[in-house]
């Protein structure tokens, strides 16, 4: 069997390569087939018998998106037969018909969702009860199977509870046809890390099915190898440092940590945006237009505007299918009102805002994963954007008082450094071996910290040398010069793309050599699964 851990593998690309040349060659119909069955053999190849999981979640979807449909058809045809006088028996058939409906969409929820929770935080929940059993004197230990939960389901089921609401919300009509809600559903791309694409997003460009064409092949294929620089020279080399000083913190130094904790947020954002990058390449070169996850979000001002800019199909979702939900929820609409009385414009509405805020918070730490570190991770965001929002009013008067202009480049400098500060301390801690190794962490960062570690070749004990640091800070600059370049408006790959033949093809040739000669290799490396795969 094709075996595939990381869409970095030699096999993804043979897969990838296969996958093009037999698309090709099919006609229309025949390459709708193709697409699927490459889809599922990519997924069988990353979770073996797992796949059932993504099996019965289409199907799931497929038949109550059906059963949604059919409901709300009987609804407007026996609406349609009353008279325009029978307003009291429309309401009572409206009302009834809208019971019936959030009946299918709550069985939905509980099916999918339950699924999800029941496969990744059982063993959680069940060390936690275990933990207070103990906690009280009793002896009895509840034993727990270990369970397999299938790559991807995170997101997949996120997708699929996604489609069902925008079918319950009448944004779109079920889809009858079973191939093509499998198509979006298991697009092998995106299957394992996203992005969490929204039925209106890709479910037409997949059933287009159209022949490949040459700009989309050189516009995909130079995406991958930028994803590729990223991952293999960037966030596989620093890892030798993270996961030393993660395991074994009591070794070093708050210096250390502090560098570590930067490291880390460096390697997180390579590793995900370098994996959207060939994600998104390679949905291109078949001309699917994936969403994009990552809108540079280290030049955000805020925290609030950073998680605008990272990760944005999960925000987005977390924002559509949360967020607004409860905030216009009718007991919070009474909030609001109450409290707009009694606290003013601002923070009366705040009130409400931050029940849903929270709700999304706790929401967003776990999904990323079963362990109090992640809840944390939530509820530190949670505060600083509440937080933010309440002090933004007196943050005002201040920068007015000291005539400092909010607009001007050094106070967003300034912003951007706070706010970049603050993302790395969220993911020291999202990042640690538990919440108390998390605090151990912090607080050595601030009780011993030294500069001594620079000079006495600590640095240099995680196997690596200086030239591995140089070849980091080499890739960092030129990212950020990318970066800082597209934050203007300039779009390089389509100004690469108009260059000569021969200038375009010299400048893929030196990428690839690139992350030949400096990618991370040899017996110190060992290539690190995309990380956001395991959540």
């Amino acid at each position: 069997m094709l075996s595939i851990s990381t869409y970095y593998s030699l096999q993804y690309l043979l897969l990838l390569s296969a996958a093009v040349v037999f698309y090709e060659i099919f006609p229309l119909r025949a390459r709708r087939w193709v697409m699927l069955l490459f889809s599922y053999l990519f997924f069988f190849a990353v979770s073996g018998k797992l796949v059932c999981y993504l099996i019965l979640s289409t199907l799931s979807i497929h038949h109550i998106g059906i059963w949604l449909s059919d409901v709300q058809a009987e609804s407007k045809a026996k609406l349609a037969l009353l008279g325009k006088e029978a307003k009291e028996e429309k309401k009572a058939l409206s009302a009834s018909y809208l019971h019936k409906q959030r009946c299918i969409m709550t069985f939905a929820v509980i099916l999918h969702v339950g699924m999800l929770l029941m496969l990744k935080y059982t063993p959680f929940a069940v060390e936690n009860l275990n933990a207070l059993i103990h906690f009280t004197g009793i002896s009895y230990t509840f034993r727990l199977k270990k369970i397999l939960v299938p790559i991807g389901i995170s997101f997949y089921t996120l997708q699929a509870v996604a489609y069902l609401f925008d079918v319950y919300r009448q944004k779109i009509e079920a889809d009858k046809n079973l191939l093509r809600l499998s198509l979006f559903m298991g697009f092998f791309p995106q299957i394992m890390e996203g992005p969490i694409c929204r039925y209106s997003d890709t479910a037409e460009d997949l059933w287009k099915a159209e022949r490949i064409r040459y700009d989309n092949l050189i516009a995909g294929g130079q995406r991958i190898l930028f994803g590729f620089m990223k991952k293999i020279v960037l966030a596989d080399r620093l890892n030798l440092l993270i996961k030393d000083v993660f395991s074994k913190y009591d070794d070093y130094d708050g210096f250390v940590i502090a560098l570590c904790a930067i490291c880390y947020t460096i390697q997180l954002y390579m590793d995900f945006s370098g994996t959207m990058d060939v994600v998104i390449g390679s949905a291109q070169i078949f001309g699917v237009k994936l969403p994009e996850n990552f809108k540079r979000p280290f030049f955000s001002t805020t925290i609030s505007e950073f998680w605008k800019r990272w990760h944005v199909t999960l925000g987005t979702f977390f924002k559509d299918y949360i967020f607004f939900p409860l905030s216009m929820s009718k007991p919070l609409k009474k909030l609001t009102t109450k409290a707009r009385k009694k606290l003013g414009n601002h923070f009366g509405p705040l009130l409400a805002g931050a029940v849903a805020l929270f709700c999304v918070w706790i929401c967003n730490g776990l999904w990323h994963g079963a362990g109090w570190n992640y809840i944390f991770f939530g509820m530190f965001h949670f505060v600083l954007i509440l937080l933010g929002s309440i002090i933004e009013p007196a943050a005002i008067k201040v920068t007015q008082k000291l005539h400092i202009k909010r607009t001007s480049k050094p106070y967003k400098f300034f912003q951007i450094i706070r706010t970049t500060i603050l993302v790395c301390i969220g993911e020291l801690f999202f990042r640690a071996e538990g919440l108390t190794a998390g605090f151990k962490m912090f607080k050595k960062i601030f009780t011993n910290f030294t500069f001594a570690t620079l000079k006495d070749g600590t640095l240099f004990q995680f196997g690596m040398d200086k030239q591995d640091y140089i070849i980091i800070g080499v890739s960092v600059i030129l990212i950020l010069i990318i970066s800082i370049l597209q934050e203007r408006g300039m779009h390089i790959r389509e100004s690469i793309s108009k260059r000569n033949i021969a200038i375009q093809f010299a400048i893929y040739y030196a990428l690839i050599l690139f992350i030949i000669i400096f990618g991370a290799y040899g017996g110190n490396y060992v290539p690190v699964d995309p990380i956001y795969a395991g959540f």
